[in-house]
C-alpha cells in the first residue's frame, strides 16, 4: 500500500517546523543516506503505532500578503493541500485564533480533504484555552506542545486513524504507471507513443493543478493508467521553491503508482537530478525501469551499451536491481518492450517465497558464508519468513539483532536476488531477535 501523505500546514511561528522535527526524530523510517540521495528536509517517512506515512513540512501561510515570497510559499502549501492525503492545520495557543487562521481554515474545508486540527504551544494544558478554535469548524482542537512533546501522541492516534477514510477513487483496479523524470527526458512523448498501441482509451482526465495526467487505456486485455508528470526540476539559487513544487507533484505520482517509469537523457547520461529522482522511488518501496531515452541520437559502437550499463550501476549503486531499457520515444525504437517490462517488475514486486523454501535457501546461505563474529559472538539466524509483498519484506528471527553487519545483510539478500527473480524491485530484510531456547 502506498504511504499516506501528511501535509502540515499553517501561518507562520506557530511551531510547524518543531513538530515535523519531533515526529521524525522519535519514529524515523526508511531513511538510508545512500551516496548521491540528497533528501530535502521538508519530507520524511514517519511511522506511528505501526501506521507509516510520509510528512511534508510548508513555510508559513500569509494568504491575503502581496509579496512575491509570500505567493510562492503559498503557491507551495496549496500543492501541499491538492496532493495530501490528511492536513494537520497548526495554531498557536498563545496568540489566539485570528483572522489569518481563519482564512486557512476556510481555504482547508474547501479542499474536503480529512483536517485535523493542532492547537500549539500549550506547555500548560488548560481547556479553556481550545474553546475558540472550535469557530473554526474543523472540528476537536488538539491542544499539543510540540516542543516539550505533550499531546502528540493524541494528535497523531487522530492523523492515523483518517487513514481508513483513504482509498482508491472508485475502486480503480487498473495498473498505474507512473512516468517520471526530469525536463525534456521524454515523458510526454513517450506516452503518446505507447498509447499507440492496442488502443482503447477509455477517457482521457484533464491535468489538474499538480501538472499530471492520467490517461486510462487497455493493452493485452490489462487495464492500465498512465501518469504523465511534470519535469522534476534541479534546484535553482533564485528560486528554491521550484524543487518543492515538482518533487511534491512527483511524490503523489509516485506514491499512487504500481510501476515507476523512471526517464533519463541517454544524451546527457545519469545526472545528479536522475539519481535524485531515482532514490525518490526507491525509498517509496515501488518496482521501476530505467528508461534511457533518445538513444536514436547517441554515438554507438561495440562498447557503447556496456559503458552505459555500467555507469548507471555506478550512479545508482542503491538500486543494483534496476531493469533498464535503451529506447526512442521519437522514433519508437523499442517502446513496445516497456509496457511488457513493467508487467514483469510488477509480477516481482508481488512475487512471494513459501517459508520452508526461504528457510531452506538462507541456511544454505549461511553454510556457504557463515556471518563474522562479533567480541566473540555469531549471528545464528533462527527462522526466516516473508512478511509481505510490493516491496518483498522479509524477517529474519536471529538471537541477536546486533550482531547483523550490514554488508551481511545485503550478502543475504543478493542470496535471495540470485535463487528468485526480483529484478527490477527493491526487498527489504529486518531482523527481529527470538530468544527462545532451542
Amino acid at each position: 500500500m502506498a504511504k499516506p501523505l501528511v501535509a502540515i500546514v499553517g501561518r507562520p511561528n506557530v511551531g510547524k517546523s518543531t513538530f515535523f522535527n519531533k515526529v521524525v526524530g522519535k519514529k524515523i523510517s526508511i531513511v538510508e543516506n545512500f551516496p548521491g540521495v540528497t533528501r530535502d528536509r521538508l519530507y520524511a517517512d514517519a511511522e506511528w503505532c505501526g501506521r507509516y506515512f510520509t510528512l511534508v513540512d510548508t513555510g508559513g501561510l500569509e494568504l491575503k500578503s502581496t509579496d512575491q515570497m509570500w505567493k510562492h510559499i503559498q503557491k507551495q502549501a496549496e500543492i501541499a493541500i491538492e496532493t495530501a492525503d490528511v492536513i494537520i492545520l497548526f495554531t498557536d495557543a498563545k496568540t489566539g485564533l485570528n483572522a489569518s487562521d481563519e482564512d486557512v481554515a476556510m481555504k482547508l474545508r474547501k479542499s474536503g480533504k480529512p483536517v485535523v486540527l493542532a492547537v500549539n504551544k500549550l506547555d500548560n494544558y488548560d481547556p479553556e484555552k481550545l474553546y475558540e478554535f472550535y469557530n473554526l469548524g474543523l472540528g476537536e482542537p488538539f491542544g499539543i506542545s510540540a516542543e516539550h512533546g505533550t499531546g502528540i501522541g493524541e494528535l497523531l492516534d487522530e492523523v492515523v486513524d483518517k487513514f481508513n477514510d483513504v482509498g482508491e477513487k472508485e475502486d480503480d483496479n487498473s495498473i498505474k504507471l507512473a512516468v517520471v523524470g526530469k525536463p525534456n527526458a521524454g515523458k510526454s512523448s513517450l506516452c503518446n507513443k505507447l498509447l499507440g498501441f492496442d488502443r482503447t482509451i477509455v477517457s482521457d482526465i484533464a491535468g489538474t493543478t499538480r501538472d499530471a495526467i492520467d490517461t486510462p487505456f487497455i493493452y493485452k486485455d490489462k487495464k492500465y493508467t498512465l501518469i504523465d508528470t511534470a519535469g522534476i526540476r534541479k534546484k535553482k539559487s533564485v528560486e528554491e521553491d521550484l524543487e518543492y513544487y515538482s518533487v511534491l507533484r512527483a511524490l503523489g505520482a509516485i506514491r499512487r503508482a504500481d510501476v515507476c517509469i523512471i526517464m533519463i537523457d541517454a544524451n546527457e547520461g545519469v545526472t545528479e537530478q536522475d539519481v535524485k529522482i531515482c532514490g525518490y522511488v526507491h525509498e517509496q518501496g515501488k518496482p521501476s525501469i530505467v528508461v534511457m531515452n533518445k538513444w536514436d541520437l547517441v554515438e554507438k559502437d561495440t562498447n557503447t551499451i556496456n559503458k552505459y550499463n555500467y555507469d548507471l550501476s555506478e550512479s545508482l549503486k542503491f538500486m543494483d536491481y534496476i531493469q533498464p531499457i535503451y529506447v526512442s520515444a521519437k522514433t519508437g525504437l523499442r517502446t513496445d518492450k516497456i509496457l511488457d517490462l513493467s508487467l514483469r517488475v510488477l509480477d516481482n514486486a508481488n512475487r512471494r517465497i513459501s517459508t520452508g523454501q526461504l528457510n531452506d535457501l538462507i541456511l544454505d546461505c549461511v553454510r556457504a558464508n557463515e556471518p563474522p563474529s562479533v567480541n566473540g559472538k555469531r549471528l545464528k539466524i533462527k527462522y526466516a519468513t516473508q512478511m509481505g509483498t510490493n516491496p518483498p519484506t522479509f524477517i529474519l528471527f536471529a538471537n541477536e539483532t546486533a550482531l547483523m553487519h550490514f554488508s551481511y545483510k545485503r550478502y543475504l539478500e543478493n542470496c535471495i536476488r540470485k535463487a528468485y527473480d526480483f529484478a527490477g524491485t527493491p526487498i527489504k530484510i529486518m531482523v527481529r531477535e527470538n530468544n527462545d531456547n532451542e
